[in-house]
Parts: C-alpha cells; sequence; structure tokens
C-alpha cells in the first residue's frame, strides 16, 4: 500500500515537472531573453499583468518545446499594419525557421467582415508564410477572434501544439478561435516573444510540455 502511495505521489510530482511559469522580467534582467541588437525591451506593469515590453522578437535562452501548451497575456497596438505580437515555436534558429501563432489587434474589430478573419494566424517559415497560405489555402490557417477584443486590450492566448495540429484559445474560450494542421516535421525547438519588428507587452507566459 505504502509502495503504491509513492509510486502516484512520483507520478504526479513528474507531472508537474513538465510546467513552468515564466518571469520575464527576472529573465529579462539576468539576461535569458536574446533579442537583436537595439531590441530595448523593457519592464512593464498593468495590473497583475507584470511582464516586458519588446520591440522586436525575443527568445528564451535555454528552453526546448516539443508539444503541449504555451500560455501567455499579450498586448499589442491599434496600429494598422504595424502590430504583430505573438508566439514562435519549433525554432531551428531565430532567423527564419521557426513556427508561429500571431495576431493583428487592428483587424479585432474592423468593420470589415474579412479583414477580421485576419485576427489570428498561424504560419511555418520559411516554407509557409501567411501569404503563400492565404493565398493557397483561403481561410484554413487564420481567423476571426469570437467574442471579438478589443485592439487596445490584452488578450489571453492558450496555444495547444501537438504533432498533427495547432489549436488557439484566446481569452479562456472553450471553443478555440483557430484549428490548423501542423505544417511542419520539426519535432521541437526554442520559443519566443514575437513582435516582427513591432511593439507588444507579453505576461504571464507559461509552458506546459507533453511527451
Amino acid at each position: 500500500m505504502k509502495r503504491s502511495i509513492f509510486l502516484l505521489a512520483m507520478l504526479i510530482c513528474a507531472g508537474k515537472a513538465f510546467s513552468q511559469k515564466f518571469d520575464l522580467q527576472k529573465m529579462l534582467a539576468q539576461r535569458k531573453l536574446a533579442g537583436v541588437p537595439g531590441n530595448d525591451a523593457q519592464p512593464t506593469q498593468n495590473g497583475n499583468k507584470k511582464g516586458i515590453t519588446i520591440k522586436n522578437n525575443m527568445w528564451l535562452t535555454g528552453v526546448d518545446f516539443s508539444y503541449g501548451t504555451i500560455e501567455a497575456d499579450i498586448k499589442g497596438r491599434n496600429e494598422f499594419l504595424h502590430s504583430f505580437p505573438g508566439i514562435a515555436f519549433h525554432a531551428a534558429d531565430t532567423s527564419k525557421n521557426y513556427d508561429v501563432v500571431y495576431f493583428r489587434p487592428f483587424n479585432f474589430q474592423h468593420a470589415d467582415t474579412s479583414r477580421r478573419k485576419w485576427s489570428v494566424q498561424y504560419m511555418s517559415l520559411p516554407e509557409y508564410p501567411y501569404d503563400r497560405l492565404r493565398k493557397e489555402n483561403t481561410g484554413q490557417f487564420e481567423n476571426e477572434i469570437l467574442p471579438n477584443p478589443k485592439p487596445e486590450d490584452w488578450i489571453h492566448a492558450r496555444i495547444v501544439v501537438s504533432r498533427d495540429s495547432i489549436r488557439v484559445y484566446v481569452n479562456g474560450m472553450n471553443r478555440p478561435s483557430l484549428v490548423t494542421k501542423n505544417l511542419q516535421n520539426r519535432a521541437h525547438g526554442q520559443v519566443g516573444l514575437w513582435a516582427d519588428l513591432t511593439t507588444a507587452d507579453f505576461a504571464n507566459l507559461s509552458i506546459k510540455k507533453e511527451e
């Protein structure tokens, strides 16, 4: 009986070991976030959103992600064609070999219904950029977010990555805003806070890895 309880406790502890929360401000201070030269990242605080503001992509050093769930609070800007915050993963390098789920806040509540369908996007670089996916697979790799968030507000993104699919849940909704197939054969890689030469805020990052 004692042995069974011990084994159960070990399994529970092992399961918890796969989940990790990241203090982005602490990581920034300890230089555990790597960015391009000139990327002036700064601490930011808004209520329980204790995080950082970045002006281009930042990469978590020493973190390798395979499959599981990445969650974060994200805030872009309501600036047309100048705000693309998101999460990159499975990065073979930090230039153009990674997958990314990102958002276009300026489209969240756009009067044009077709533009609202361009609110959340998945792409896999370098082979599958957004324009190729939009042209060859219209409506399959981007979608509207319902209910529509305000462009200037924080959103909570939960990105579930499996071998076959990518699912994106926004603001605690049970129904995903986007469901797509996984376009890459890369089974693991680096994780990044993605802004694509724009300004964005990130907070409350957590990663749950699954075998």
